[in-house]
């Protein structure tokens, strides 16, 4: 029986999670599971194409594709300003019509699309774009920056919009970027059932204590130019890791408003991993 197939995004916001797959991996980690990162739009292409049995997708992606049960209890979301999920303009949100997109996270333009169609005037075109703020803006009046990009830009002189701030000002809810997903077909062939609800909340747990945290800051301080206690905060306070029922609440109303701005062709009913 082989071991499934993570397929795991390469951001900051999803360290926490990995803890127990990348720290001293117990047993139950070690001979059931292998790893491979990537960015959350292509997590889920792994999985559509069969190439991984187990990703961190965009909440988006869930509700799109077929043959997937989701990991309870555990996620990426946000509870208020998120600072990963970023919108910089010239110009008031308002008056803006062209905007330059990272498509690294589907889940995140969707928002985008959503908060401007609803919210804020109407649609505006939305062009695919490399992460890069300063190109995006020689071609466009905005442009979405995502995950660890949006927490390193220089944005000065520009006006910002944090998504996840936007959403819950006007839904008063929280939003889910990402969730764990498993094919159902690759969990099928076991023939004993691993406890992934158990493996993927507890590696959370540990990874959201404090000592882990310290040495997660320690770790990616360098590799963003960040300070140490600004990751930590960000990680602790701006990124909730918890599939509660207000993020379900929340996912709820994305899906709804999605089907609605032609986003999706319809609000789906995800099928949660029933098991331990």
């Amino acid at each position: 029986m082989g071991a499934l197939r993570v397929s795991a995004i390469s951001y900051l916001n999803t360290a926490p999670l990995m803890w127990d797959f990348e720290h001293t991996p117990p047993p139950e980690i070690r001979e059931n599971f292998t790893i491979e990162y990537t960015l959350p739009a292509l997590c889920a292409e792994a999985l559509r194409a069969g190439e991984a049995d187990i990703g961190i997708i965009p909440v988006i992606t869930a509700a799109r594709m077929e043959g997937l049960v989701v990991l309870p209890e555990v996620a990426i979301a946000s509870r208020g300003p998120v600072r990963s999920i970023l919108l910089a303009s010239r110009k008031p949100i308002e008056e803006i019509r062209t905007v330059g997109v990272d498509t690294s996270s589907r889940s995140s333009v969707g928002l985008l699309r959503i908060l401007l169609e609803k919210y804020y005037g109407g649609a505006r075109q939305l062009t695919p774009m490399a992460p890069s703020l300063e190109t995006m803006l020689d071609a466009c009046d905005a442009g979405l920056l995502i995950g660890d990009a949006a927490l390193t830009v220089a944005t000065n002189g520009l006006r910002t919009y944090d998504l996840g701030a936007l959403w819950l000002e006007k839904t008063g809810l929280p939003f889910v970027y990402a969730v764990w997903a498993a094919r159902k077909a690759a969990l099928a062939e076991r023939s004993q059932p691993l406890p992934l609800s158990t493996i993927f909340r507890r590696s959370r747990d540990r990874g959201l204590e404090a000592a882990s945290l310290a040495a997660i800051a320690r770790e990616w301080a360098p590799r963003l130019a960040l300070d140490e206690a600004g990751i930590v905060r960000y990680l602790r306070e701006n990124i909730h890791y918890t599939l509660d029922a207000e993020c379900r609440a929340g996912m709820a109303r994305y899906f709804e408003l999605a089907a609605e701005c032609g986003v999706i062709d319809r609000a789906p009913e995800l099928e949660f991993w029933a098991g331990a």
